[in-house]
């Protein structure tokens, strides 16, 4: 990012704060919501990929920890933010079809993919503006849902909105940002060593900038969480299928064009 003229520097801070501010208010979109702005801005996605990655991996693990320490100090001593059980249960279906993503093995274009993914998710948005959530009531259509969601995290960002779409069915919405936080935290790990490996720039220099303007998104994030856990549930579902549509909206418009 050496070359780039300073209004394209404020606006990428400004994007950045705007990452922040969705990942750590809804717990998932921080990358989807921001990677088409920046690609707007310098269209080089191998650049802005390790620097939202590497902070992920910071703030997810700063806001676990701060929360089930919150959690232990209101007295609440085996209460957890987090609901492993549903976590292991998405890693075991997950973890495979992520690898075998991280290491490019694709079976569509890309742009097909993008499609399908983001039509579904498009249903999934639809019926929670509505409030009328889909349920499935099948574990096989959910870990179907899950299986191309990982494999589809691991080639790129689009796997989330499956994901979520799956995970928002069966865990308490006190406890999904958390969760999708250490789901995040782990796949990011991967995504990162294997960006190490590929001997791709990590862009370290630019976190010396960038990583205040995510915390000031973080922030106002966690805030906007808080206010979102009280609304009533009708609110929270249709707020999250708003989001889950904007996201697919940008997909499609993405793949499309």
């Amino acid at each position: 990012m050496a070359d780039l003229a300073l209004y394209q520097y404020v606006l990428i801070g400004i994007i950045f704060i705007w990452s922040g501010f969705v990942r750590s208010g809804l717990g998932f979109g921080g990358a989807v919501l921001s990677l088409p702005f920046l690609l707007l801005v310098h269209n080089q996605a191998l650049v802005f990929l390790p620097l939202i990655s590497v902070q992920l991996l910071i703030f997810s693990s700063i806001t676990l920890i701060l929360n089930n320490r919150s959690s232990q100090a209101i007295g609440r001593r085996h209460a957890s933010t987090v609901n492993w059980s549903y976590l292991r249960y998405m890693l075991g279906i997950m973890i495979v079809p992520k690898l075998l993503g991280v290491f490019g093995l694709i079976t569509l274009p890309a742009d097909t993919l993008s499609i399908i993914i983001f039509s579904i998710v498009s249903v999934y948005a639809i019926s929670y503006i509505a409030n009328k959530p889909f349920k499935s009531n099948s574990k096989f259509i959910d870990a179907l849902f899950l299986i191309v969601g990982g494999y589809i995290s691991g080639t790129s960002l689009i796997g989330a909105p499956l994901i979520i779409a799956v995970a928002a069915q069966h865990i308490a919405r006190e406890q999904l940002r958390d969760t999708l936080f250490a789901l995040w935290f782990i796949f990011v790990g991967i995504k990162l060593g294997a960006f190490i490996y590929a001997g791709i720039d990590l862009q370290l220099i630019h976190h010396l900038w960038l990583l205040p303007c995510a915390a000031i998104g973080h922030v106002i994030g966690l805030r906007f969480h808080q206010h979102m856990l009280k609304a009533e549930t009708p609110l929270f579902f249709r707020f999250l299928g708003l989001t889950l549509l904007v996201i697919s909206l940008l997909g499609l418009w993405k793949a499309l064009s």
